[in-house]
Parts: structure tokens; sequence; C-alpha cells
């Protein structure tokens, strides 16, 4: 074993690094010499972590590190790999230099953290990590790793990364052209080896991509009884616009699985553990009426949508929305004191998206692709109003397709603002 392990370290100091576009996260801001932290980048599979790690190798220099992947089927998930793995290091390093260690997907081994706490006590050897999974983060990371990391959460790009990914500068575009990228952004989403392929080959890359999802995060992971429950609990969420887990657990009971709501609980919570969805709950002061509400499933990109719901994966209106709450959630993650809620009264007068910082209602959003229609805009403008008056937030979006403008109704100041604008808001 100690062998194979000297062949895989070796192997990656020998190998040029792919190209590599650099991402908006820096993870050397993120690493100090005074603070002894692991650094734990997670996120969903494929929205290139890896490629974080090797970005990184790339700016401390590729001899200062040592990158190994524990899927890599070679390496058995047993302990002793990482006993070994420290010897082998220690053997091949000079244990005065500073040696960087970028470990992908380390959580399948067995007491990895307390191999990486005594790591981080004994040896000069700096600890980043990644993988797929919330048990990475420092609010689920094991008990000898409390305090002792931090956390960067990585999301498929941005619509600036997807510019950059595309080579595309934003200020030199006509607006057709900008429509155009805002419509493939909407349709294909923004997992990296999506964006770069030739469209041909995206529908392989995203049915792939699906599939070990489910095998390696759920399936693998969990060992659930029923595969077929998840499969198809799934393709309800994907076309759902709300959904409660009674709902869900009736409507798998008339498909003649015998299911209780206890196990459906479980199942969202491992494929939300996944970052597969996101589950938006209704904004009341009261807890009990968030825990009751129907909750919103929003997809960790809007491929998923594209591909695999049947309802919604024509229709702008709904990707535009699950974009928009991608970003919100992804600012909810930097920031944590931003919630993300959605609103709707007993009239169905409902706003997309409530943002809550610290105990203010800080602002209210809407997202409609098409106000051209006098009927729908005045809909989303009075339950804007509404929400406006209950909970007493004054700034007041509407994001479109392609409509910029403000506007004064019952003095109220409503903003609407391009999608693209409102994505490239800290830019423009």
């Amino acid at each position: 074993m100690k062998q194979l392990l000297e062949e895989i370290i070796k192997e990656w100091w020998s190998q040029k690094l792919p190209k590599i576009n650099p991402r908006e996260i820096n993870l050397l801001n993120l690493f100090s010499k005074k603070v002894n932290k692991a650094i734990s980048v997670i996120g969903f599979r494929r929205v290139g972590k890896t490629y974080l790690l090797l970005e990184l190798a790339q700016k401390l220099g590729q001899e200062n590190c040592i990158y190994v992947n524990f899927e890599d089927e070679r390496i058995p998930e047993k302990t002793e790999v990482l006993t070994l793995f420290l010897e082998v290091i220690k053997e091949l390093r000079d244990r005065e230099k500073m040696t960087f260690l970028l470990l992908d997907e380390i959580q399948n081994i067995p007491k990895w953290s307390k191999w990486a706490r005594r790591v981080m006590d004994t040896c000069n050897y700096p600890i980043f990590l990644s993988g797929s999974s919330s048990k990475l983060s420092s609010k689920e990371i094991p008990t000898e790793l409390r305090g002792r990391t931090l956390t960067c959460y990585l999301f498929p790009l941005s619509f600036r990364e997807f510019l950059t990914f595309k080579n595309k500068n934003i200020k030199n575009l006509p607006q057709t052209t900008i429509l155009s990228l805002q419509r493939e952004y909407l349709k294909f989403g923004g997992l990296p080896e999506v964006v770069l392929v030739e469209e041909g080959k995206r529908y392989f890359l995203i049915d792939e991509y699906f599939k070990t999802f489910l095998i390696r995060d759920i399936f693998e992971r969990y060992n659930p009884r029923n595969e077929a429950v998840i499969r198809d609990m799934l393709k309800l969420l994907l076309n759902s616009t709300y959904f409660t887990i009674s709902k869900i657990t009736n409507t798998l009971k008339s498909l003649g699985y015998k299911i209780g709501k206890g196990t459906i609980s479980n199942y969202l919570n491992w494929i939300e553990d996944s970052f597969f969805v996101y589950f938006l709950k209704f904004y009341s002061p009261n807890v009990k009426d968030q825990l009751q509400y129907p909750r919103k499933p929003y997809f960790i990109d809007n491929f998923f949508i594209s591909r695999f719901s049947s309802k919604f994966s024509k229709n702008l209106g709904r990707l535009m929305e699950n974009l928009v709450a991608q970003s919100l959630i992804k600012e909810s993650y930097q920031h944590h004191l931003l919630e993300i809620y959605y609103w709707k009264d007993n009239r169905a007068r409902e706003v997309d998206f409530v943002l809550k910082h610290q105990e203010k209602i800080k602002q209210l959003i809407q997202v409609c692709y098409d106000l051209y229609d006098p009927e729908t805009k005045n809909r989303e403008i009075n339950s804007l109003l509404k929400a406006s008056k209950e909970l007493k937030c004054n700034d007041l979006f509407i994001i479109t397709s392609d409509y910029e403008g403000e506007e004064k109704v019952k003095g109220k100041k409503i903003k609407f603002i391009p999608l693209w604008k409102w994505l490239l808001k800290d830019e423009l």
C-alpha cells in the first residue's frame, strides 16, 4: 500500500496541470499561516471543486502540494491508508518545508477527521478538503475538527463566470447577444464542463451527472431499501412549485409504494445534504407556520430542470426563478445573517423572495419573465405592494427578461431590472 501511495503522489508531481479557468473564489484568501485551520471546499458534484484545488496548486507551485482523490478506485476506504499516507509524505518531503495537502472526497475514509486533526497539530502540512457532502461543512464537521475548519461553498458558475468561460466581455456586447447568452445560461445552466462542451454533448453530460449523483451521493452513501422511491420522489420535486411531506408521501403511496412520512423526510434531507436541491420556507414570524406551510424546491443547476422536468423544461419563467434562487442562496451561504424565504397570503398573492437580514426584512423580489401582458404585470405589482405593507419593506424589485425601468405605484417605488443586469449588479 505504501508503494501505491508513493506512486500516486509521484504521478501528481509529474503530471501537467490542465488548463484552468479561474473562479471568483480565491482559496488563498482563506489561508493563513497564523491561523491553523483546515479549509473545506464543498458543493454539488461537478461544480468545479477539484479544479479550484488545482488552481490553488498552480498558485502555490505544484511541487509544494500533494493532491489525492480518495474516490480513486485504487485507494481502499480504510483508516490505515491515511496513516501510511502520512508516512509516505514524510519520506518524500523535507519536514521543514511547508507541504499543502489537497484532499478530494476524504470523508469517505473512516476516522478521517481524527487523522486530519493529528496532522494539523503535529505537522507543517496545511490541509484543504473538498467533497460533495454537507458533512464537511463547519456546521456538521466531526467533533474533533469543530472550530478548526473554514468552509468555502462552491456553486455552479455565476453569470459573470459563465461569460468569462465563454470569453465574452459584457461591455462590448450588443443587447441581442446579451439576451442570447442569458437564454443559453437559463437553459443549460452553469456547470463548468457543460458550459465548455459543444451543445450536442451537453445532454450526455447532464445524464451522467444525474446518474452519478444518485449512485454515489444517495444510493451508495445511504443504502436505501428502495431506490425507485427516491427516483420517483425526485421526479415529483422537479415538476413541483410547492410540496409538503404529506403530499409527496400520499402521491407515492398512490403509486403503490409502502412508505411513511418519516422515511420521505429522511430522503429529502439526503438530497438537500448533497446540494442537489434547496427547500425554501414560507416567511412568517410564527415558527410553526414556517414548518407547516409548503416549501418550494430550487435546484442546484437549471439544466437539471430543462432536462428532467416534463412540466417546466420549456418554462422560461420557472427557469428564471430558479436561477435567481440559486444566486440568492449562494449569497446567503456567504453572508450568514441573510435568510431567504417566500411570502404568500390567504388570497394567493405571492412574492417569490423575501430577504431578511437579522430581524429586518431587507428586500422583496418578484421574478417575471414576461411583463408585457398587463394582467400579469398588475398581479405581480399588487402582490409586491401587499407584501410591502404587511412586512414593512419598501425596497421592491421585479426581475424581468429584458424590461428595465422604475415606476411609482400607490406611493411605492418599484424597480424593474433585466435578469442579466441583476446577476451582474456588482460589476455594472
